[in-house]
């Protein structure tokens, strides 16, 4: 169901209530399989009974109407993937949080000079002490990376060493290219994982003074006393069906002074934007 604080802005709101809100906007009546979300949102007064939109929505649709930036943030963890997110407009910008198990998000305005704190706390980025790896970049497959989640998960997540030597053994399978201090790095770094996370930025730009969709992304692993790591291959953005077991996947020792510069790299300046004025 869902819902707002009007003093703070903020709004809980499903993608099936955004998806009537776009058909507002447009001046089109939402299709019937919308119309129980339609109810919902006029139950709650965003929506008036001849569709008018309540004043509380001012930003959040214009941002959604005419994106300058669209940001997204996918966390996954133990509870399975959950989507953020920060929409850029013209005169306003929003940030979205997800829920594991939960259809809503919630919207809420942001200040935009403190964006790039927003997105690391969207993926929970923190300074701390790591163990020093024994290599500090790893190169093997993807198809290794499967094996390995696949003997993860036969193990019973409470004997460590077994399953690490049930992941070993995955591994050594899988890729006999895998040397000895990568192999015990590698195993080590998939029994650490929290997340995985992935930012990505999309803008309109011009590329060889063309107008272009213009994407830049980061995506990393956060293996806790064990430390970040940036996954540099295969390279993001990637396309569905593009990864096959095949493909290499290469990971490279980071931190969270380096990511935080790298977050910060992935947002456009104000002149690689599209003037639309």
């Amino acid at each position: 169901m869902p819902s707002y604080d009007s003093s703070r802005g903020r709004l809980r709101l499903a993608d099936r209530h955004i998806g009537v809100f776009a058909h507002l906007l447009d001046g089109e009546t939402p299709p019937d399989e919308l119309w129980p979300s339609l109810v919902e949102l006029q139950q709650i007064g965003l929506v008036g009974e001849e569709g008018e939109l309540a004043p509380l929505m001012r930003d959040l649709l214009g941002a959604l109407a005419e994106p300058m930036v669209m940001i997204t943030v996918e966390v996954t963890g133990e509870h399975g993937p959950v989507n953020h997110g920060v929409i850029v407009g013209q005169n306003a910008v929003i940030s979205h949080d997800g829920w594991p198990g939960e259809e809503e998000s919630e919207y809420v305005p942001l200040e935009p000079s403190t964006l790039v704190w927003e997105l690391a706390r969207k993926v929970n980025l923190r300074s701390g002490e790591s163990e020093e790896p024994a290599v500090d970049r790893i190169e093997t497959t993807m198809g290794a990376l499967d094996a390995a989640f696949v003997a993860l998960g036969e193990g019973d997540g409470v004997d460590e060493e077994a399953t690490n030597d049930l992941v070993r053994k995955a591994l050594v399978e899988a890729d006999s290219n895998l040397k000895d201090l990568e192999l015990t790095q590698f195993a080590k770094l998939v029994l650490a994982i929290n997340s995985t996370w992935r930012i990505t930025t999309a803008w309109d730009g011009k590329h060889d003074d063309e107008r272009a969709a213009m994407v830049r992304a980061l995506a990393v692993w956060d293996c806790g006393n064990r430390g970040y790591w940036i996954r540099e291959k295969p390279e993001e953005p990637i396309l569905p069906g593009q990864v096959t077991p095949e493909s290499v996947l290469v990971l490279v020792k980071s931190n969270a002074g380096e990511l935080w510069e790298k977050v910060a790299d992935l947002l456009p300046d104000k002149a690689d934007l599209i003037d639309e004025a």
